[in-house]
């Protein structure tokens, strides 16, 4: 341990306000999530509509719902992540739609839904699936408790969600026909900008730690590919570009990072840096680094228990709240509070802040839109689409600015079976809203996350273990290249591991005093092993000369 002076133990810190609701950038893939939305749900809802029968719109829906996942993927990788999405949704709804049919009491559902939500956010979390995560695996599976059912509707509502399930798989995948490398150009350019504005501002920590981050992902999204095409392997030498401009910002030219940046953007041949021959093949085909790093499902789910928890118990408390005054819609506050739930206290009460004032104001786009959708069921259908586009084209800016689009389309989905009087939708709603977001971010404060703290010590050692490893190889006189590529790749990953980890842990409450001076310390010793390393393989002659 670092005789360093600790910091102050982390108790009650102070809850942000100013840039909550501060609108961000869209994302430059905004409108693939939107459309593949639209084009998963259309369809069968359309379908539903001619054939008379849109009160089973919910079952559809739990199926279409699943093509908002996976866009960042490469198709390989997002083959399996969207068929083991729809697999998790048909498993949610399956619970649901049983608990249904077996019983009628709303406390008994309400737990139900709760454990369902703990269960799908600690999975999400722990595949890192990414956004929009749990929360509309918890939506489709909490509404559908309350669904009247028997046993034996249960099997045709559940094929009904596999056949939309199947089609938005479909949906997804399309996109692959005509731009099949686009989610790793785009990883790739990514950690290109990145490195540019790093090697612009050398001295800023922030630029730094997002530049190996962004590097990092790129390596995640090439090798999930699988086999080294000619295409992957013009892309791993960008990304080994990106490292050498974090490691030897004062020899890179952050023009020429962007420039090749800017040329992934289309469908044309990927951009050749000169000075990466064929002597660099062996370094780019060191993939042990990473995959060994990679942990198993058991072994990353542990540290999430806590998260689990606070789910669970907040969710639960919400809908028997909820209950208790006597709304006769509890999976509203349950999905409230499912929502919440982030890496620590701090982005939650974030996310929460975003959560109310998102739903309040959605509630009044209801109020405007509920005369419109109520002119007959093709104007509810067309609806609930556009909503759903919206949705996902605004929710990148900000959380709450997607949710004025969230929550007239869930008011209107509830509609689908019978026309019901807006007034009291807005009023039972407005409730949950609160009662969710209230009792929600209690449970996050009651339940602390200490493992946050052990698992910076996890990765403060795995950083070390990594530079012990790194500077062992520089000290030989002829290290092999394969060997040195792979310890440099584990030192990055390692260090990036660590200052997710310190950013976590910081914004919990109630926490043991964090070693920041000695992440601090290691952070920059990480880097200047990892600079050191760049030299040793001559990558920053390669830079320097195309400066």
């Amino acid at each position: 341990m670092s005789s360093a002076t600790p910091s102050v133990p982390s108790r009650a810190r102070r809850l942000p306000l100013a840039g909550v609701l501060r609108l961000g950038r869209p994302s430059d893939i905004w409108f693939k999530p939107a459309l593949s939305v639209v084009g998963a749900v259309a369809p069968p809802n359309l379908t539903l509509l001619a054939l008379g029968r849109l009160d089973l719109a919910m079952y559809t829906m739990a199926g279409s719902l699943c093509a908002l996942y996976a866009h960042n993927r490469p198709y390989a990788a997002r083959a399996r992540a969207l068929a083991w999405v729809v697999v998790g949704m048909l498993t949610g709804l399956g619970v649901a739609l049983v608990a249904a049919s077996l019983t009628t009491n709303a406390v008994v559902l309400v737990t139900v839904g709760a454990l369902l939500a703990a269960a799908q956010k600690a999975l999400c979390d722990a595949t890192r699936i990414g956004p929009p995560g749990h929360v509309v695996l918890a939506f489709i599976s909490s509404a559908s408790l309350f669904v009247p059912q028997t046993l034996g509707q249960v099997p045709g509502h559940l094929a009904l969600g596999a056949t939309a399930g199947a089609w938005a798989w479909i949906v997804g995948m399309a996109p692959g026909l005509v731009r099949p490398h686009g989610p790793e150009r785009r990883a790739t350019a990514h950690a290109l900008n990145a490195a540019a504005v790093s090697a612009g501002a050398p001295d800023d920590p922030r630029a730094r730690a997002a530049a190996a981050a962004a590097a990092h992902a790129a390596w995640q999204s090439l090798l999930s590919t699988g086999a080294r095409s000619a295409a992957r392997r013009a892309l791993e030498r960008l990304v080994v570009r990106a490292e050498v401009a974090i490691a030897a910002p004062s020899e890179t030219d952050p023009g020429r990072l962007r420039g090749w940046a800017r040329d992934l953007a289309g469908t044309g041949p990927v951009p050749r840096p000169d000075g990466l021959g064929d002597a660099a093949d062996e370094l780019l085909g060191v993939e042990a680094a990473l995959v060994s790093m990679e942990q198993s499902l058991l072994s990353r789910l542990g540290p999430l228990a806590p998260i689990a928890l606070r789910t669970a118990l907040g969710c639960a408390l919400a809908g028997y709240v909820s209950l208790a005054l006597g709304v006769g819609r509890p999976y509203w506050a349950l999905v409230t509070a499912a929502s919440l739930y982030q890496a620590n206290v701090t982005l939650t009460w974030s996310r929460g802040v975003q959560r109310v004032v998102g739903n309040l104001l959605g509630v009044l786009a209801f109020a405007a839109l509920a005369p419109l959708a109520h002119v007959g069921q093709a104007a509810l259908v067309l609806c609930c689409l556009a909503l759903n586009f919206g949705a996902e084209a605004l929710i990148g800016r900000n959380y709450w600015l997607g949710s004025v689009c969230v929550t007239p389309m869930a008011l209107l989905i509830t509609e689908f079976a019978r026309s019901q009087q807006p007034g009291e939708l807005i009023t039972a709603r407005v409730l949950d809203t609160l009662v969710g977001a209230l009792v929600g971010f209690a449970a996050a404060v009651a339940v602390t996350n200490r493992r946050a703290g052990d698992r910076i010590e996890g990765a403060l050692s795995k950083v070390e273990r990594a530079q012990e490893h790194a500077a062992g190889l520089l000290a030989e006189e002829r290290p092999e290249p394969g060997a040195l590529e792979a310890a440099r790749r584990g030192l990055s990953a390692a260090v990036v591991d660590l200052r997710s980890a310190a950013d976590a842990a910081a914004g919990e409450w109630w926490q043991r005093a964090l070693p920041e001076e000695r992440v601090m310390r290691a952070e920059q010793a990480g880097h200047r092993t990892l600079a050191a390393t760049v030299r040793r393989q001559g990558l920053h002659c390669w830079e320097g000369a195309q400066a």
